[in-house]
């Protein structure tokens, strides 16, 4: 992967990881446009992955360090019960990751057919959530379960993780801007948690690993940049109610994906 590739692919990363159109799958699409396909496509998705997540952390500051402020004060105050459901809804990722890494890894070979397909499933999501009458919920504990099942999912490359979880949110009757935040700050654990992991892998043996690290360097510049202005325009399009347009944009790319896959 040369230094260009990494920087488009880590600006599609950057770009798309809250928009929801399924990051995954755009990585996916992208490195097989950029014919840049290799045995560590996974490796740099954990990359990307990890900076968006920083960007993540950038934008929700204030947030996280008035969570960690009331945490630590060890009562079960509104911010520990939230704290609580972040851990509930990572329970279905984290199964997911642990029984089966192995078949998630075997998904990244630029298999666009699959992508496209997924892509269809997330705009049908996406459209279905639109359509649903707006809530005014908080999110609960069974409802943060399931809309960890819907993260768990999004594994899959074209299925949007941003858009699934969010749609779920809204599909439940939780309140705009109480979905978009709840499934910002619900990433951060398992992506910097799957990131490090992998990261200490390549550091480890980095001779296993075709890619060069100033290729990762690059890749996690781009994508943090550009998903630190994504993250802030996404939190404004659900509280606007336009998730239509993202739904006709994955069925369009889903299509296109799959006739080029035939």
């Amino acid at each position: 992967m040369t230094w260009i590739e990494a920087l488009i692919l880590g600006i599609i990363q950057g770009l798309t990881e809250f928009l929801p159109v399924s990051s995954s799958g755009h990585l996916e699409i992208g490195s097989v446009l950029l014919r840049a396909q290799s045995s560590d496509n996974l490796l740099f998705a954990v990359t990307v992955h990890l900076a968006t997540a920083l960007a993540t952390i950038t934008v929700f500051a204030k947030d996280i360090s008035s969570l960690i402020r009331e945490i630590v004060k060890f009562q079960w105050n509104e911010s520990t019960q939230f704290a609580v459901k972040i851990v509930f809804s990572m329970i279905p990722v984290f199964v997911v990751g642990v029984f089966w890494k192995d078949e998630i890894e075997s998904l990244f070979v630029g298999n666009i057919g699959l992508v496209g397909g997924m892509l269809l499933i997330t705009g049908v999501l996406l459209l279905y959530a639109h359509f649903k009458r707006t809530g005014t919920k908080e999110v609960g504990y069974v409802s943060s379960l399931i809309i960890g099942v819907a993260q768990a999912f999004a594994v899959l490359p074209g299925i949007s993780r941003s858009g699934s979880t969010i749609a779920t949110a809204l599909i439940l009757g939780i309140e705009k801007s109480k979905a978009a935040r709840f499934s910002f700050l619900m990433v951060l654990i398992p992506i910097l948690g799957a990131s490090l992991l992998e990261l200490k892998d390549y550091a480890e043996n980095p001779t296993l690993h075709a890619i060069e690290p100033s290729s990762l360097v690059i890749g996690f510049v781009a994508a943090f940049v550009s998903g630190f202005f994504a993250c802030k325009w996404m939190i404004s399009i659900v509280k606007k109610g336009k998730l239509t347009f993202f739904a006709v944009y994955c069925f369009i790319v889903g299509l296109i994906a799959i006739m080029a896959s035939l």
